[in-house]
């Protein structure tokens, strides 16, 4: 099973894996398709792409390709196994054909001969393998990759990829804006606490007063009261100037009453007692 969202093949062990090859123009005559597996970490791409001990002394195959080399192709005696003198890779390399008529690909069948959890060999180390489009002087003429997991349940091991991979995607989508923000309101807070207040009161009225800005408590009694703060200052805002000012007048004069000692005259025109006092009806 392929995964265009990963570039991935999953596959199972020694199962046809048909790969269709595209190209442009048609190349040169004796071309030839290699196809080469390395390891796809920076720390691993040295190593080379074979099979484990166990599945390297099982019999298998047509005799055709030595035991280490992880891919094959299948259906096609044409095909020569070789190992670079330098970096001692494995490749596998057949002739090009054209397309059949009416077709748009020419289709290769490969197998890989060993699991990716294998001890010994890939030991889980994520794979590439990479197509290329050759002359017969080894001129490089086009190429392809994709990444390869062979496992015991490709399907399975497919959804759960594609299911973390677009978990990934969403938090760091998620994650650009609140962190860009949370940056630029600890740079302007700091730059804030700097200036004087002239400047500080000329930065602030250049600012939206409508932008809407998150803060960070610790505690929820400081959180109770930051909140009954932010409440009055949004009632502040819905209420009329005229009403604002009466309220605070009304405010202040009685908090001048209660700091001077007076006791607030009696309602409904009823006359206030004092102690020793006598009523007019005694």
């Amino acid at each position: 099973m392929y995964s265009t969202d990963l570039n991935k093949l999953f596959c199972q062990l020694a199962k046809t894996c048909p790969v269709q090859m595209l190209v442009d123009v048609p190349p040169p005559q004796a071309s030839v398709i290699r196809a080469t597996s390395i390891y796809k970490k920076s720390e691993h791409v040295a190593d080379v792409v074979r099979r484990c001990p166990h599945h390297e002394r099982t019999p298998d195959g047509d005799g055709l390709a030595p035991p280490a080399h992880l891919m094959r192709v299948e259906g096609n005696s044409r095909a020569i196994y070789k190992e670079d003198d330098v970096t001692s890779r494995h490749s596998v390399v057949v002739p090009y054909e054209a397309p059949q008529v009416g077709a748009e690909y020419t289709t290769v069948l490969y197998n890989f001969m060993c699991n990716s959890s294998c001890m010994g060999g890939m030991n889980r180390r994520p794979i590439l393998t990479i197509i290329t489009l050759e002359t017969h002087d080894g001129k490089l003429l086009g190429r392809g990759s994709f990444e390869v997991r062979v496992c015991a349940c490709p399907g399975r091991d497919r959804k759960t990829e594609e299911s973390n991979f677009r978990k990934d995607q969403e938090t760091k989508t998620l994650g650009k804006t609140p962190s860009a923000n949370k940056r630029s309101l600890t740079k302007e807070s700091t730059s804030s606490l700097s200036r004087p207040e002239g400047s500080k009161k000329a930065k602030l009225s250049t600012s939206s007063d409508e932008e809407i800005y998150t803060l960070q408590v610790r505690g929820k009694e400081r959180f109770e009261m930051l909140k009954k703060i932010n409440d009055s200052l949004e009632l502040s805002d819905a209420m009329p100037p005229s009403e604002v000012d009466r309220y605070r007048q009304k405010i202040l004069s009685k908090g001048k009453k209660e700091k001077e000692g007076q006791t607030p005259e009696p309602k409904r025109g009823k006359k206030l007692m004092v102690k020793d006092e006598k009523s007019d009806s005694d």
